[in-house]
């Protein structure tokens, strides 16, 4: 997967919104990179995606971003997740594989080794396992679920067959992984959740809509996840979507909080404030012409 880069007239926006208060806040806009999928530290700090590199942002908008300087590694999509006992991060780079990254710039160590495709997603509480979804043989209709030790090691195969799997994050307690799959649903994803040893996968939204990479806030009382219109195709930009948060594990309350321009990019990953009343996410609105 190469970086992606903005359309003639398109913008990037990172917007951080209050789920308590209803109020979403501009923090950065570019009409220059394309930048893709907020994790937010505990210091404050958005890392971001964009032209194939990490970037950090304050999450308070009161610095331009700035890119974290890291040695031999290959170009970056925009599949990250933040490493809970270190400073750093692990992600996925366009050779197929997932490295872990100081971020506070360096050298990197590459974490998979074995012939599949990773785009990483998630990582234990206690940072010893990654999730993962697992492209074989370049079957990108057929992605399954995977973990492996932060180390490296063997993969631990969750799902085979069946559907299309993707975006497995941990809840913050280890007890389920969060995911979006077709299972259910031939060609339209809804949210599922599963045990960590690939037991128990169970449908959490039932509605027409086709619904993506569903997010834990820190303390596990609320969620946001990506709705696509009724009969999307995979997660595509530059779309009308909207992102839906979930109260008290109340999935079928979900409701609407933020309609944007924009799929993929906006929130492939977890965005959440270590407050867990706060996400950030990204639009890539044409300002000078209609959607």
């Amino acid at each position: 997967m190469a970086a992606r880069f903005l359309a003639a007239n398109q913008i990037c926006r990172v917007h951080v919104h209050d789920v308590t208060t209803g109020i979403g806040t501009l923090v950065h806009s570019s009409a220059t990179v394309l930048f893709e999928a907020p994790n937010w530290t505990s210091g404050g700090d958005l890392i971001l995606n964009g032209d194939g590199v990490l970037w950090r942002l304050p999450a308070d908008g009161s610095a331009p971003p700035r890119q974290v300087l890291l040695d031999d590694l290959p170009g970056l999509n925009n599949d990250h997740v933040l490493d809970p006992v270190s400073e750093a991060a692990f992600v996925s780079a366009d050779d197929g594989h997932i490295y872990q990254a100081d971020l506070r710039g360096g050298q990197v160590r590459r974490v998979t080794h074995e012939d599949r495709m990773h785009f990483l997603h998630g990582v234990s509480p206690d940072g010893k396992t990654l999730a993962y979804v697992g492209i074989e043989e370049q079957r990108w209709d057929a992605g399954t679920l995977w973990t492996i030790g932060c180390d490296g090691g063997p993969s631990m195969r969750l799902t085979a067959g069946g559907g299309r799997d993707d975006g497995p994050e941990y809840t913050p307690d280890g007890e389920w992984i969060h995911c979006n799959t077709e299972r259910f649903t031939p060609g339209q994803a809804q949210i599922a959740r599963l045990r960590p040893d690939g037991s128990g996968l169970e449908q959490l939204t039932f509605d027409e809509r086709v619904n993506w990479f569903p997010h834990v806030s820190p303390d596990g009382s609320r969620a946001v996840y990506l709705s696509y219109p009724p009969g999307t195709q995979g997660h595509p930009a530059d779309r009308e979507v909207e992102l839906r948060v979930v109260e008290g594990g109340d999935w079928a309350a979900a409701r609407t909080v933020v309609t944007l321009a924009g799929g993929q990019g906006t929130i492939n990953v977890n965005s959440w404030a270590p407050d867990s009343r706060r996400f950030a996410y990204v639009d890539y609105p044409f300002p000078t012409a209609a959607m």
